[in-house]
Order: structure tokens, then C-alpha cells, then sequence
């Protein structure tokens, strides 16, 4: 994945996690979240809808015939 059209510099990929293993910065010392480029984002509402999870799950097992344990 690169070349003219990726979406990012494969240079630019590896500071943010670098920066979060290494930096005092008071962001940095969190825990969780998704980060790029240093910011922090909110995640897709998808990872709040338990339906939407158990149907990826679900097409996920069908394809490849591993079905993990159900979540409490």
C-alpha cells in the first residue's frame, strides 16, 4: 500500500506510535483511544452497535471457519 495514490506518507505512519511509546506529553501518557498524527479521534460509531459487531463476527466466521466466543 503506497505509491502516488496512498492515503498517507509511509514515513508519517510510524511517529504517532513512536511519539505515544516515547513522549511526556501529558496526551501522550493516556491509555486507549485512536490516534492520528499526533490527535486524537473519536472512533467509528460502529464500535458502540453490538448488532453491527455480531454480524461482522458472524461474516467473518463464515468466511474463514473460525468462529471466536461470544462477548458477555
Amino acid at each position: 500500500m503506497g505509491g502516488p495514490d496512498a492515503p498517507d506518507d509511509l514515513e508519517l505512519g510510524h511517529r504517532t506510535q513512536v511519539w505515544l511509546a516515547t513522549s511526556d506529553h501529558p496526551d501522550a501518557l493516556t491509555s486507549g483511544g485512536y490516534w492520528f498524527h499526533r490527535q486524537q479521534r473519536r472512533p467509528h460509531e460502529a464500535v458502540h452497535d453490538r448488532a453491527f459487531q455480531d454480524r461482522l463476527m458472524a461474516a467473518l466466521a463464515a468466511e474463514t471457519g473460525v468462529r471466536l466466543p461470544a462477548m458477555p
